[in-house]
């Protein structure tokens, strides 16, 4: 059986798809095990990170990225999304996929488009609690859809499609235990741990409270920092400054890409943006955080913190707030035992860590023609409860 997976542009939307790719090939038994292909754009991070994972890529003329600023790209960009359609149908009839998982964003609309008049069932994921324009218009042409939030199911409900609330599709977080990541990190085992990270998007914001707090800071936790490439150089100075004895509990990386979940798994609390996959992993993990959301791209990440914290699981500080003040006051958190806990529970009661299971049980009963799983099924699936 051959499934097909479209997707592309940023790492919200390929990293889940990768999620529920491993599980649709971590069957019982690996001879049942579906063949996959990507249906990816230019222009986005797939064509690296999708043939890393052993997936075979195809690409339509379409960027999985659109053009934001004005350019020669204004123009050409709805020419192409017009060449993807019948270029996504051909494929489509080339590979004959028995079921199609997207996961929204600028790719998702010639191939919803191609595969409705083919009858190649569609299951369509949404990951913020504001659905996206992309799956906002094509909604109505899948066969069941998967949500990370339930706002975003009854932004949808137009759609008149069936829909399950089944979180973000994540790594597995039970790949390596605290102890084995605190080793892994060099950290004391009790030590209180805060890790920083502003994702890919205004991370120089983040960059400037840590500089302007990092004396405080290292007095009261120890720091695990992701500053991005350019202020790495910056960061690694700032440590030097330190008091000898304290320089240990800063941590500045350029990246964490192999050591992320190692990070995660560490520490006592997170300081960071609201993008889709950050909130699931911390979620699943327990851990509370302090949300400090984009400020731009149509307030996702600011409807994701509301639910969040809602659910008292996280504490809000708006981008403009966002100083050296104001990170060091989140490390109260760590001191106020019963706040911690409240929000570990909260985070924990909120997260969805078999998300990438339940996405692909919705998949694979469209793939062979079976009724859809019903929500009561899909919710326990996507709470970890059922293999």
């Amino acid at each position: 059986m051959r499934l097909l997976i479209a997707g592309g542009g940023t790492g919200g939307h390929i990293y889940p798809a990768l999620a529920v790719a491993r599980s649709l090939r971590e069957r019982p038994d690996p001879r049942s095990a579906p063949e996959l292909v990507w249906l990816g754009g230019h222009r986005g991070l797939e064509a690296d990170l999708v043939r890393e994972a052993g997936i075979r890529v195809r690409r339509l003329a379409l960027r999985s990225l659109r053009t934001v600023d004005r350019s020669v790209h204004t123009v050409l960009d709805p020419i192409r999304l017009g060449v993807s359609v019948p270029q996504a149908a051909a494929i489509l009839a080339r590979e004959r996929p028995a079921a199609i998982l997207t996961t929204g964003g600028y790719v998702s609309v010639p191939v919803a488009m191609a595969a409705a008049p083919l009858r190649i069932p569609l299951v369509l994921w949404e990951g913020n609690a504001i659905p996206g324009r992309s799956v906002r218009a094509i909604a109505r042409l899948a066969d069941a859809l998967a949500v990370s939030y339930e706002a975003a199911g009854r932004a949808l409900a137009g759609a008149r499609v069936p829909t399950y609330v089944t979180g973000t599709p994540i790594r597995d977080v039970g790949a390596i235990s605290r102890d084995a990541a605190r080793t892994r990190l060099d950290l004391p085992p009790d030590a209180p741990t805060i890790l920083i990270f502003g994702g890919s998007q205004a991370v120089r914001r983040f960059n400037a409270a840590v500089a302007a707090a990092l004396p405080r800071l290292v007095e009261r936790v120890h720091v695990l920092h992701v500053s991005g490439e350019t202020a790495y150089a910056a960061a690694l100075a700032a440590r030097e400054a330190l008091p000898p004895e304290l320089r240990g509990r800063y941590r500045p990386y350029p990246f964490l890409r192999d050591d992320m979940l190692a990070a995660l798994v560490a520490t006592d609390l997170v300081v960071g943006r609201a993008g889709s996959s950050t909130v699931a992993e911390v979620t699943a993990l327990g851990i509370p955080s302090v949300i400090v959301p984009y400020p731009h791209a149509a307030g996702h990440q600011g409807a994701n913190a509301e639910v969040l914290a809602a659910a008292g699981a996280a504490r809000i500080v708006a981008d403009e707030d966002f100083d050296a003040d104001a990170l060091v006051a989140a490390t109260d958190i760590l001191f106020d035992e019963a706040a911690r806990t409240s929000m570990a529970a909260a985070a924990r009661a909120f997260g969805r860590p078999g998300a990438a299971d339940a996405i692909a049980a919705l998949v694979l009963a469209l793939a062979e023609h079976r009724p859809l799983p019903t929500p009561e099924v899909i919710d326990a699936i996507a709470r970890g409860h059922r293999a």
